[in-house]
């Protein structure tokens, strides 16, 4: 049952001070609503963000929107998988630790179910399904998904002159090809300064600085023709500790370890991996499901999920309790500011790629212009209108073939 919107935020009672059955309670409702959201989160991390903006935010209060902008800056600034990140902060807020590994692993699970049957029939006959339809009804519905979400959070994310030019700058340097970490960095210190020291001139020009992140030595395990369960845990458990960015990153980094140096995998695997990752709901990092049931079968599913998503878990946990803290120093709180406005500025370049891809012809117009009035004017559960999206890509392709 959605919630009446509140224009006021009442924080909850925390989670230490509950009675063990409305512990109980809370946990079993933080289950349910990151297993729903698992289940329909299609369209990557921005999409991710929108739907729970709509649930977290708007329809159950759990948070205020400065306090999700707040975490959504800072799982832009720590490696793995950003969506996911932020679905652990919001438990953690909710139920400690408990809750922390409650609504992660809700809403990882029906991704890595989905993701490890596909793999069992790709074993089998070396095929992807094919399911075009699906993303092109629901892709240009998440559109007014995430167009909501953007205006919702631009309201507290864009506060003033400082984090105005903080969004702007970043999206005119994000076409430059200029690392995301890197932007999301020089943001807030620009507007740290600018804030602080009254500098804005001379601040703000660090924003379209040129440069890019060294990235991270890491260890190649080294290459055998058929690998353990226990290698494929250590092998994703060290791209989970590093890997910042998208599936296409993911991407990157499987082709160099799985294909040219082990030889584990060929590009064609490698390739259809990320495919099932990217078609099916919740995050692209199940992948590593898919690639670990190729390497060493049910317990290499396994060992690959825990591995990659593990450094996300702890490093929330560890990272979580700092937030409120960070607001109350003056300096952080405006770097904090910067690095919120350079996401929502990241998240608009990254609507603005999606809608390329998922606007193609009329008919994706029309079904987005249709999920922009059930979303802004009927306030239509996020859901709802993935499934309506699913089911009418469903039916042109049934038209289709009449």
């Amino acid at each position: 049952m959605d919630q009446p919107e509140s224009s006021e935020f009442t924080p909850a009672t925390a989670y230490s001070e509950l009675s063990p059955l409305q512990r109980r309670e809370r946990l079993t409702e933080l289950a349910a609503v990151f297993f729903r959201l698992g289940t329909v989160a299609f369209g990557g991390p921005a999409a991710h963000v929108a739907m729970m903006d709509d649930e977290v935010v708007k329809r159950r209060h759990w948070l205020s929107r400065q306090q999700l902008l707040d975490l959504i800056g800072v799982t832009n600034l720590i490696p793995g998988p950003n969506s996911t990140e932020l679905a652990i902060h919001i438990g953690f807020e909710r139920g400690g630790w408990p809750g922390l590994f409650v609504a992660g692993g809700s809403f990882i699970l029906p991704a890595m179910v989905l993701v490890w049957i596909l793999a069992a029939g790709y074993a089998r006959f070396q095929t992807v399904p094919q399911v075009e339809w699906l993303l092109y009804g629901i892709k240009p519905v998440i559109m007014a998904i995430i167009l909501q979400a953007l205006i919702k959070l631009g309201k507290k994310a864009i506060k003033d002159g400082p984090t105005t030019l903080a969004a702007v700058g970043v999206m005119a340097a994000f076409f430059l090809n200029i690392n995301e970490i890197l932007l999301l960095l020089l943001a807030g210190l620009a507007v740290m300064l600018i804030k602080n020291l009254r500098q804005g001139g001379a601040a703000a020009l660090l924003l379209p600085a040129w440069g890019t992140l060294a990235q991270i030595g890491t260890v190649t395990p080294v290459a055998t023709a058929s690998p353990t369960w226990g290698q494929v845990f250590l092998f994703f458990l060290k791209i989970g500790s590093v890997l910042y960015g998208s599936g296409y990153v993911l991407l990157a980094f499987l082709q160099q370890d799985l294909v040219e140096r082990l030889g584990w995998l060929t590009s064609q695997e490698l390739l259809d991996a990320i495919a099932i990752g990217q078609f099916t709901p919740g995050p692209v990092f199940t992948t590593a499901t898919f690639v670990g049931y190729l390497l060493a079968g049910n317990m290499g599913a396994i060992a690959g999920t825990v591995g990659i998503f593990l450094p996300a878990f702890l490093l929330v946990g560890l990272i979580n309790p700092w937030v409120p803290k960070l607001r109350q120093s003056p300096w952080f709180s405006a770097f904090l500011d910067g690095v919120n406005a350079a996401s929502l500025g990241l998240m608009a370049v990254v609507t603005y790629t999606l809608g390329r891809a998922a606007l193609v012809d009329g008919i994706t117009v029309g079904l987005a212009v249709l999920a922009a009035i059930a979303v802004f004017r009927f306030k239509v559960n996020s859901a709802w209108i993935v499934l309506a999206g699913g089911i009418a890509g469903f039916l042109v392709q049934t038209l289709s073939w009449i």
